[in-house]
């Protein structure tokens, strides 16, 4: 991919993108990753609910480095974590901002500090672990859950569509804001919003089609 200037046009995958590569997270299989993962969740809410508010803080940032530490395992370093955070920064600082005004500080630093521990363990996990993978793994998962009215085959197509959209998602942002630069309108918002929603929504369109003339849907 050719350096361009922009967050979006930073070489290497987007944001929930795989990194290739042999690290110990590569190797482990994604169903031990999953769970782990949701034990991390699990462990964070707890912790936060569970305990005093400075005990509470320093367990989400201890929860925070170990993620970091993950997220350089599978290869998460330099701009691609910065392009992970970036990511998290708007909802960041409002939550960041509303918890302060409803509890003060300590448990706004706590809950932010929380929040992006696990959006930074997530990015980890899908870093080291191809799409397919992941989505195979769900499905299996789920196949006990069959005789409850799941349909795993339905959840999992869900996963897949999801895990593909966001990489499209950029590349359509990243197209619409260099338009919008090449015609000098890179201070206007309505620029690079209109064409960004225009061609997210057909792009929408277009998945829906491809996925009724295969049959899926109807019902």
């Amino acid at each position: 991919m050719t350096r361009r200037r922009g967050l979006f046009a930073v070489p290497g995958p987007p944001i929930g993108g795989y990194v290739p590569g042999g690290g110990p997270l590569h190797r482990i299989p994604p169903g031990p990753k999953l769970l782990a993962l949701a034990a991390f969740a699990i462990a964070i809410v707890v912790t936060q609910q569970a305990l005093a508010p400075i005990p509470a803080l320093v367990g989400g940032l201890a929860a925070l480095a170990l993620s970091l530490i993950a997220a350089a395992v599978a290869g998460l370093r330099g701009r691609r974590l910065l392009r992970v955070a970036l990511g998290f920064a708007v909802v960041g600082a409002l939550v960041l901002a509303f918890q302060a005004w409803q509890h003060g500080p300590i448990r706004a630093l706590t809950v932010t500090s929380g929040l992006f521990a696990l959006v930074i363990a997530a990015s980890a996990v899908t870093a080291s672990t191809r799409a397919e993978e992941m989505v195979d793994a769900i499905t299996r998962g789920l196949r006990p859950f069959r005789r409850l009215g799941v349909d795993p085959d339905r959840v999992g197509l869900a996963f897949s569509l999801a895990f593909r959209a966001l990489p499209e998602a950029f590349r359509i942002a990243a197209e619409s804001r260099d338009a919008a630069r090449a015609r000098g309108l890179s201070r206007n918002p309505r620029a690079y919003a209109t064409p960004l929603v225009i061609r997210m929504v057909a792009h929408a369109r277009a998945t829906g089609a491809a996925m009724q003339a295969r049959g899926l849907g109807d019902d």
